[in-house]
């Protein structure tokens, strides 16, 4: 097959940069000059779980793999807190990952872990690949929320920057708001958006097969541990649609637990597994 040139995200880069650069510099002085709350950390805490398992949920395992299926309004909030991550619409990433599994480790794969850790890692996301085709996001379209969460992901994601500055606004004023916008909303996202990125990596280099070697899939049961449970790779690389990653009782999967806990009041059904 032959190779389609790749061309530099300018804007992806500098966003990048400017996400990483407040978090190693900004927030350290921040801490130092005024200190950062209980407030600032609680809200991060809460922001970094909700965005996160919007990812996993939402994202991951409810639009790009069908493992289940939910009411609407849950997966409305999957989706605004899923676009809290800052980690493109849902559209735009379900397309992307849908390709990954589709042309694993091959050229077509946007997160190529044979090109190395930094590419797998976060390096792709600083090119547009020329191998983004509407055969990945033509089903996508086709549902209203998704396509409403494409439409308006812009505001959405300033929400999540938006919210945490509010709330240090409303319980200390502005050098209050300015901390929990910094720790919660630009912190948090930027250790939101690397232990996504941990599973595009480390989960495709380092770890176990204990599922099968058809490709570089890899079991990390640490990475779960800041993934909500998205580091037993191997198991959902070979089991794609099943709503579990962790599939035994004591392998540490919040992703799951919160579809089971969904299901279990009506919120959630058809949810997909295969019986281990």
């Amino acid at each position: 097959m032959e190779t389609k040139t790749f061309k530099v995200d300018y804007p992806v880069i500098t966003l990048f940069a400017l996400v990483t650069l407040a978090t190693a510099i900004g927030v350290p002085a921040f801490a130092y000059a005024y200190g950062f709350t209980a407030v600032d950390w609680i809200t991060f805490g809460v922001l970094y779980l909700t965005s996160g398992l919007g990812i996993t949920v939402g994202y991951h395992r409810l639009i790009s793999h069908k493992s289940f299926e939910c009411h609407a309004w849950v997966k409305a909030c999957l989706l605004v807190s899923g676009g809290w991550a800052m980690e493109n619409s849902a559209l735009r990433w379900c397309a992307d990952h849908i390709r990954h599994h589709a042309r694993c480790d091959q050229e077509e794969d946007p997160y190529n872990a044979l090109k190395g850790f930094w590419h797998s890692h976060c390096g792709w996301i600083f090119r547009k690949s020329p191998y983004r085709e509407e055969k990945y996001a033509s089903k996508l379209r086709k549902d209203p929320l998704i396509m409403w969460q494409d439409r308006y992901y812009l505001p959405i994601v300033l929400s999540g920057f938006a919210l945490p500055f509010v709330i240090g606004l409303v319980h200390g004023g502005w050098i209050s708001g300015l901390g929990c916008f910094l720790l919660a909303g630009v912190c948090r996202v930027f250790f939101v958006l690397n232990s996504t990125f941990c599973i595009n990596s480390i989960c495709h280099i380092w770890g176990s097969q204990p599922h099968g070697a058809a490709d570089s899939s890899r079991d990390s049961w640490w990475v779960s541990l800041v993934t909500f449970g998205e580091g037993y790779h191997n198991y959902h690389h070979m089991y794609l649609r099943d709503y579990r990653n962790g599939p035994r009782w004591y392998n540490f999967d919040p992703s799951k637990w919160l579809i089971f806990s969904l299901s279990q009041i009506g919120a959630a059904y058809n949810l997909q597994r295969r019986l281990t």
